[in-house]
């Protein structure tokens, strides 16, 4: 069984989507290092930087900060050419990434890259073979390159499917819940935003299908919203425009939005850990000087011991 632990600490990444020249993204990456984020993360989305380059260089411009890909779609990569890149960019940052995959969910995307999109279970099938393959890969002696970290590069997966779910209770460090699932009717992967009371049904299943892990994972969500304001209402109208289905309480009490002053902020980041357990936090990038203020404040209410 796994070991009993009270709250871990927190960590705090940002996801990184909005490509730059070199002066403008080394720039960016410093700032995110400037204001106390643990993690700078690239997706994998087209119209988007290319992960693994970007991340090379956000490791020349910091010090400090891991570097991760949130997440790679692995339905665009071949597992043995994904391990000469994990292997190499490991290398190339110092030992600091952190690999992040998932089945990937945009219709549109593979459409434009001529990839397949085949069906939900292929698609976590192939998410199983890539993560197995690199499991294999990397950590053979023989292999080349030969990534920094031993035993190996830390492995996230994202995803709230049952089968998902329980590919990460068996091989990732990391376990990252999405706080939206894909719209089945939308082909360009618009996100439907997952209740409290989903995510609890998620996260308690996680837990049943971790329950014999030697380590627990730590647990990751990605918040969509964080604005610091005293008009929580105003803020959540538009997406209540968006979603119709959701009453003005179920949208406050969403997982993935942060809205309200920083004292509110701050008690519901604490309440989510104890919740659900989440101590690694992602804000989108255009949130990113946001959040800031209250990483600050959440930096002084680290667990003790």
């Amino acid at each position: 069984m796994s070991r009993p632990m009270g709250p871990r600490p927190f960590r705090f990444g940002v996801n990184l989507m909005t490509a730059a020249p070199a002066d403008e993204w080394r720039a960016k990456c410093r700032r995110a290092e400037e204001l106390g984020y643990d993690v700078i993360l690239v997706p994998d989305h087209l119209g988007m930087p290319a992960p693994f380059p970007a991340l090379v260089a956000a490791a020349e411009a910091t010090e400090r900060p891991r570097l991760g890909t949130f997440v790679l779609n692995a339905g665009f990569w071949n597992p043995a050419l994904l391990a000469r890149e994990v292997a190499t960019t490991d290398a190339l940052t110092g030992g600091r990434l952190e690999l992040g995959l998932g089945a990937g969910y945009v219709q549109a995307e593979h459409d434009t890259a001529g990839l397949p999109f085949g069906t939900p279970r292929e698609r976590v099938d192939h998410l199983r073979r890539t993560v197995e393959e690199l499991g294999r890969l990397l950590v053979a002696e023989s292999y080349q390159p030969q990534p920094t970290q031993q035993p190996r590069v830390p492995l996230l997966v994202g995803g709230n499917g049952d089968r998902v779910l329980r590919l990460t209770a068996e091989h990732a460090d990391i376990a990252a819940f999405g706080g939206a699932y894909p719209d089945p009717k939308s082909s360009t992967g618009r996100l439907l935003p997952v209740t409290a009371e989903q995510l609890d049904e998620r996260v308690a299943r996680y837990r049943r299908f971790a329950a014999d892990r030697p380590e627990p994972a730590e647990l990751n969500l990605l918040l969509q919203m964080v604005t610091v304001t005293e008009d929580r209402e105003a803020v959540i109208q538009p997406l209540l425009d968006r979603v119709p289905e959701l009453t003005l309480e179920q949208a406050l009490a969403l997982p993935i939005i942060m809205t309200g002053t920083l004292d509110q902020i701050t008690a519901q980041v604490l309440a989510q850990r104890e919740r659900y357990g989440f101590s690694y936090l992602t804000v989108l990038e255009p949130y990113m000087e946001a959040f800031a203020p209250v990483m600050a404040g959440l930096r002084g209410k680290q667990p003790s011991g």
